[in-house]
């Protein structure tokens, strides 16, 4: 047994052994459970991919005179002005007012939130449109201006749902292409898309919520975060497989952390055709081996990670629940994988080689001392299931 004190010290002193979730599997199978968990003080999980359920707050700062904000758009992008003053709310689905792209081509989204949210990371300037009905205290009713992210008093990343635990496969078995937020499928089953990081992600890799929880410190896209909540559409409560591995959706975190430390490279607005704009981030948690068990589930292999195949055409529109059939992540990797008898093309909308980028920076700032683990305040729930929309009528 070890407790987060116990690491912490370690790092701090620089004798920690830290190994990211891919090399643990092997040193676990060389070296025995007992052995590496006496050994092994944090192995480092990560993800890169677009996560839709994220955002950002940004004050912007009192203009001489004063405006109480009540509409305001950055590059044409809406945000939400609805909380104070010159506080504002940017979402990173969020389309452009009057696209021209989408306008003059129908189904193509080229620009929102996640790209406004990805400037500004990058240091670039963006336009302010700001409109107000005006009061006594605050008169001036529209301004427009540029500014940069050094030009905000906080530019802070709070996301509502980040790190999906496992996900759905995406197919169409119908005879005309569709355009989903995984991606271009192919009619009749020529394609395929899945988004995870398989072995690397953070909550496949704690299946139980042992480590991860409220407090918890991550790497958001650079910057050191936490774990502000448990994650909208969380569900404890799924099908597991034998080794406790979620074969569906399940867990999902909150994250937060200043957008002014994040590094633009782990952060990019992305436009998906037919669906519209999103986010991809890159985000990594340290586990803390605080005993054997918790060393054993971080040693999870892409080929125990099962992902439910869902026809995107029918069964995911229509909320029924089915699926054609599970695969696991081992075979996702491949070019191709048969489904019911027929060979699919497989294509991700993550990327494991900046996962693991991730999970080695972050090895390489907890050995050096620079990132310590905290101990979450709250656990994730295990026993609250996800509820569907209840539409009244019905």
């Amino acid at each position: 047994m070890k407790t987060y004190a116990e690491i912490n010290e370690k790092i701090k002193s620089g004798r920690a052994v830290v190994m990211n979730a891919e090399e643990i599997i092997s040193y676990v199978e060389q070296k025995g459970l007992d052995a590496a968990a006496e050994e092994v003080d944090v192995v480092t999980t990560a993800t890169f991919g677009p996560m839709c359920s994220s955002g950002c707050f940004l004050n912007f700062g009192h203009s001489a005179p004063k405006i109480r904000i009540s509409e305001a758009w950055l590059d044409d992008v809406l945000v939400y002005s609805g909380i104070a003053a010159v506080d504002a709310y940017l979402g990173a689905t969020q389309l452009r007012h009057n696209d021209p792209a989408n306008m003059y081509y129908p189904g193509e989204f080229r620009f929102g939130g996640g790209h406004v949210i990805e400037k500004l990371i990058r240091g670039e300037k963006v336009q302010l449109f700001a409109l107000s009905y005006g009061t006594d205290d605050y008169p001036c009713r529209e301004l427009r201006t540029y500014i940069t992210i050094d030009d905000l008093n906080q530019a802070i990343m709070v996301n509502p749902r980040n790190c999906y635990q496992n996900y759905n496969v995406a197919i169409n078995t119908s005879d005309k292409s569709i355009y989903t937020y995984l991606g271009h499928l192919k009619p009749n089953m020529e394609n395929l898309t899945y988004c995870s990081a398989g072995q690397l992600s953070p909550l496949l890799n704690d299946p139980f919520y042992e480590t991860i929880g409220v407090g918890t410190s991550v790497w958001l896209a650079g910057a050191h975060g936490h774990v502000h909540a448990e994650g909208t559409q969380h569900s404890g409560v799924c099908t597991r497989t034998d080794n406790g591995v979620p074969s569906e959706g399940a867990g999902t975190l909150g994250l937060t952390g200043d957008m002014k430390k994040m590094n633009p490279e782990f952060v990019r607005g992305i436009s998906l055709k037919g669906y519209g704009v999103s986010l991809a981030l890159g985000i990594g948690i340290p586990i803390p081996v605080l005993n054997r068990d918790i060393l054993k589930r971080t040693t999870v292999k892409d080929s125990e990670i099962f992902a439910p195949v869902i026809d995107y055409s029918h069964e995911y529109p229509q909320a029924t629940g089915k699926f054609l059939t599970k695969v696991n992540y081992a075979d996702l990797k491949k070019s191709e994988i048969e489904i019911n008898g027929k060979k699919v093309k497989v294509g991700s909308l993550s990327s494991y080689s900046k996962a693991l980028k991730i999970a080695d920076i972050l090895k390489e700032e907890i050995i050096s001392g620079k990132f310590l683990l905290s101990e979450p305040y709250r656990k994730l729930t295990a026993d609250v299931p996800f509820k569907k929309m209840k539409i009244a009528g019905n």
